[in-house]
């Protein structure tokens, strides 16, 4: 069970499209309304499992400011703008559907961006900080967001939304770290960082995949009817992609040393898609839907950029440091 799970989890690029495809199909043969009673369940599944391994410690360790501060100003100064302004040319005349890119760059960093930072060879350290940090503020920030850009346009419920945030990401918070902390009391903390708590991020995946799966099949007869809606909606998404790429690249290798430097590309261009899908079916309603479409349909580019730009990590940052033989001979010994 653990194995399949774990297996799922490092082959996204190829579970998420495979379970739009089949939430797609069942939308189309049969009735998917019911589905809707799923979703709280799949969103704490999503949710709570991550919050388990996070470790809120390490916010108050030092050594990194630059990186941090660089990272939460692009995530806050400049991308929420960004996906405002593409909604605007993309969906002005789909409000709800603007509503999802900009949730989907509202919320930054999720438990991928520590896992890309790792296999890139990165400062896991930095992207943990990056990762409590981002989620924090931008789980605080948002309904500040979607009612200053959009409370014009679209009817938003600033209280729904406050409470949908405090349901999905500071209980699961809460909860999280008392299991956590609980765990490690009872088998200590070198069992629990070894072998309980990579297990969590696993059963998160079952969560993802189900809310994926959800979104399509209550959307499914709109997509067929409207086959062009994908790429109209895939455009703007790889648009977003590339400009935070670019601009979090730029900065990275302008300021940083190459471990933060790759710690910052992923605090910034992973987005917690996630919780911004949680919100945009739980806190909008039926008209939550498109919002939903949209930020499901964003784990197929961010999932795939983000294995792409592993490979070229090197030609953009250099290579990693290798280790003295002799310290790699300590450390085997």
């Amino acid at each position: 069970m653990w194995t399949l799970l774990q297996r799922i989890s490092k082959n996204l690029i190829l579970a998420i499209p495979a379970m739009m495809l089949l939430g797609l199909a069942y939308g189309l043969v049969a009735d998917a309304r019911w589905l809707k009673s799923l979703i709280i369940p799949f969103t704490f599944l999503m949710v709570y499992p991550m919050m388990v391994t996070l470790k809120i410690r390490q916010v108050f360790e030092g050594g990194d400011v630059k990186a941090q501060v660089a990272a939460q100003a692009i995530n806050f100064l400049i991308i929420p703008f960004l996906t405002y302004g593409v909604g605007l040319l993309f969906f002005a005349d789909q409000p709800y559907m603007a509503l999802g890119l900009l949730l989907a760059g509202l919320v930054p960093t999720s438990g991928m961006t520590i896992s890309w930072t790792g296999f890139a060879k990165g400062n896991v350290a930095a992207a943990v900080k990056m990762t409590v940090i981002g989620l924090t503020l931008g789980s605080l920030a948002t309904p500040l967001y979607v009612m200053g850009l959009m409370g014009a346009t679209i009817d938003v419920n600033i209280g729904m939304v406050l409470s949908q945030i405090l349901l999905i990401v500071f209980l699961p918070m809460f909860l999280g770290y008392v299991t956590q902390q609980a765990l490690v009391k009872r088998f200590g903390r070198e069992a629990f960082q070894k072998n309980i708590g990579p297990r969590f991020p696993a059963l998160s995946t079952l969560g993802v995949l189900g809310i994926v799966f959800v979104a399509l099949a209550l959307k499914a007869h709109t997509l067929v009817g409207s086959p062009g809606l994908l790429l109209r909606i895939l455009l703007p998404l790889a648009l977003l992609y590339s400009v935070n790429y670019v601009l979090s690249t730029f900065v990275a290798r302008a300021l940083l040393p190459r471990g933060d430097a790759i710690a910052m590309v992923y605090g910034t261009v992973m987005r917690n898609l996630s919780i911004a899908l949680a919100i945009a079916i739980n806190a909008f309603g039926e008209k939550g839907s498109d919002a939903a479409l949209v930020v499901a349909l964003a784990y197929i580019i961010q999932v795939q950029s983000a294995a792409w730009y592993v490979k070229y990590t090197d030609r953009v940052f250099g290579a990693a440091p290798q280790k003295p033989a002799m310290a790699t001979a300590a450390a085997k010994a």
